[in-house]
């Protein structure tokens, strides 16, 4: 079942109630804000057929704390900028009383509309989970509001995931906020002097090798990710393939492999067979809560995994949600910054 979706009619202004913007992870803007020409606003409403958990199934999009195209407000709606095929716009979600109600600005508000189902979790099918451990059937049932987000949106999540290569989660999401902030436009509506939509195509091609060191992306990093957005939209094409065809679509391109492709995927098509091969701590932290062998590799972590073909990272995602890790017992990766050298 993929719910009740109901179109509103557009509106030229937000209610007293929405009229926030996000400052430093939370949101207020005093009533009364003047708004933009052509900011009006759209808003649509659909209703889950189950149990939604915004916070878990839109919480992966966020590329750390203060990722300027994603912010979530103190009332739980979650606002996220993004560049769609019909242009940038901006989409706010909240939960009312079992209803998913969204509100979107900008040319490309129709497009984030029309998908608030997908991005919600409606393509995924929860029911084809069947657990096998007892700690992934205890998580479950702690979480029934999980379900896979589907964005249609594959650059946008590629280029994080190929900033994330090799380097630790600060280095990551500093250089993303560095990059969208100075080359992304302010994004549509009322949350533009904080949130940024993430440049286009054309304006990653065109960034400076000297502005990739100060975000400090090394060479091999900037290069793939100019190598993808020469092809991006022969990229975009994959979100509307199945999984393996999608993974040798992006594997096409030199420097993405299996960890930043099942990354991507997970986001722009809702992969619940996506699993993260390749990472530092995944296989050791499933390993730990599986058999309690931390030391597990790759290969012992598909084993592990077999039992859920077709739904591995949902599996994985359940583990890592249960809080069951490994001790640490070596430092965290040596922090670099290329951009003071």
């Amino acid at each position: 079942m993929a719910g009740r979706f109901a179109p509103q009619s557009s509106s030229g202004g937000t209610p007293a109630s929405l009229r926030t913007t996000l400052r430093g992870g939370y949101t207020h803007v005093p009533a009364g804000v003047p708004r933009q020409a052509g900011n009006a606003s759209r808003s649509r409403t659909w209703t889950p057929p189950g149990p939604l958990d915004l916070g878990l199934v839109l919480g992966p999009l966020r590329r750390g704390p203060a990722d300027p195209t994603f912010r979530t407000a103190p009332d739980g709606s979650v606002w996220r900028a993004g560049l769609t095929p019909a242009g940038p716009g901006t989409l706010r979600v909240a939960l009312r009383d079992g209803r998913a109600e969204a509100e979107a600005w900008g040319p490309g508000a129709e497009w984030l509309l029309d998908r608030l189902p997908e991005l919600l979790g409606a393509q995924d099918d929860p029911d084809a989970f069947a657990p096998c451990h007892r700690l992934v059937h205890e998580s479950l049932r702690r979480r029934p509001g999980l379900r896979l987000c589907r964005t249609g949106l594959v650059l946008e999540s590629l280029i994080p995931s190929v900033l994330e290569q090799k380097v630790t989660t600060d280095e990551a999401y500093r250089a993303w906020r560095l990059l969208v902030r100075k080359y992304g436009d302010p994004a549509p509506g009322p949350a533009g002097d904080l949130l940024h939509v993430m440049p286009d195509a054309r304006t990653w091609a065109l960034i400076p090798s000297w502005e990739w060191h100060r975000a400090g992306v090394d060479s091999k990093r900037s290069a793939t990710i100019l190598r993808a957005v020469r092809v991006a939209r022969r990229l975009e094409e994959a979100a509307g393939m199945d999984l393996a065809e999608a993974t040798r679509r992006l594997e096409l391109i030199p420097g993405i492999g299996p960890w930043t492709s099942a990354e991507t995927l997970q986001r722009s098509n809702g992969a619940a067979d996506a699993v993260t091969v390749g990472d530092l701590h995944l296989p050791g932290i499933i390993g730990y809560a599986l058999t309690g062998d931390r030391d597990t590799d790759d290969a012992a972590m598909l084993e592990l995994l077999a039992p859920y073909e077709g739904q591995r990272h949902r599996a994985a995602r359940l583990i890592l949600l249960s809080g069951r890790t490994p001790p640490r017992r070596a430092p965290k990766m040596p922090r670099g910054d290329i951009g003071r050298l």
